[in-house]
């Protein structure tokens, strides 16, 4: 029997009783699951990294996936707290973090398996359809607290915002914002998801999402494109953009590990890097790293 169990927001999480044995890969056609394997971490990445698991599980009769969210630094206090086996993360580990695994037993070691940008999102029906990179950032910071201040119609902008644990937050901070506090009347959303029904909800609300949830919500939401100052073209997100260095809200998309991989860490790194796994990339939206 496969069993994918995906948590986009989990309260509890379970250490599976088979997590010491992840170092033993599973042999093909064993029908009885017997290999267990935890990946905890970034909600963005979910999606994708479930879509690896079941592929996975399809190849690996024998074993057995656990995939849950809650956030990259969920993801990473797990890894450091020896209770996942592979942290996924949509930012780099801080070296607070590798000091405190260091001195848990714990080296983490990173590996980039895909690409992504962030999508800033606004309703259909909201006018605007370019901005700045600094008008982002002072609509995400609080100090333009109307549209009529980026060109379009006097109305109070509604800023959404993921929570401090997601690398999403972390990196939209550090990027468009420049690491200035978010706007203090910004909503915090406890995921994706809840941004997207947020902002096709409300004409004149904001957030940020991953690319392939934006691609994938379709007509339910509008992009924004994006200019790295004044003086720059429009940048629509997609994958070429992203590619070739244009778009520039991107970041890699990671899975930390603790020590080298081995056993079934190994067999799933090396799967979510295959031609195979490549292509379930490019299918759910994000960048490829390997051809």
């Amino acid at each position: 029997m496969k069993i994918l169990h995906v948590i986009l927001l989990p309260l509890l999480f379970v250490l599976l009783s088979g997590c010491d044995n992840a170092g033993n890969a599973p042999e093909k056609g064993d029908q009885t699951p017997s290999r267990y394997l935890t990946i905890k971490g970034s909600d963005t990445m979910v999606h994708l990294v479930s879509t690896w698991a079941e592929e996975f599980m399809n190849m690996y009769p024998g074993t057995e996936l656990s995939v849950t969210g809650g956030g990259s630094g969920t993801g990473i206090a797990a890894l450091i707290n020896k209770t996942t086996d592979i942290c996924a993360a949509s930012r780099e580990i801080k070296k607070r973090e590798i000091d405190l695994a260091e001195s848990n037993g714990v080296n983490p070691i990173e590996i980039s398996v895909a690409r992504d940008a962030i999508v800033v999102v606004v309703h259909p029906d909201n006018p605007i359809d370019t901005l700045i990179m600094t008008q982002l950032g002072s609509i995400f910071s609080g100090e333009f607290e109307s549209w009529s201040q980026v060109g379009g119609p006097k109305q109070p902008i509604l800023v959404l915002s993921r929570e401090s644990s997601s690398g999403t937050f972390q990196f939209f901070q550090e990027k468009v914002l420049n690491k200035k506090d978010y706007a203090y009347r910004a909503r915090l959303m406890p995921g994706t998801s809840a941004v997207i029904q947020s902002v096709s909800a409300d004409e004149w609300s904001v957030g940020y999402v991953g690319l392939g949830y934006a691609l994938e919500v379709g007509d339910e939401v509008k992009m924004i494109q994006v200019k790295a100052d004044a003086d720059s073209p429009p940048i629509t997100p997609s994958e070429e953009t992203v590619k070739n260095g244009e778009y520039p809200i991107s970041r890699p998309l990671l899975l930390y590990i603790n020590g080298k991989a081995q056993g079934l860490v190994k067999d799933f790194i090396d799967f979510c890097l295959s031609k195979k796994g490549q292509q379930t990339v490019r299918e759910t939206g994000y960048v490829q790293v390997a051809e």
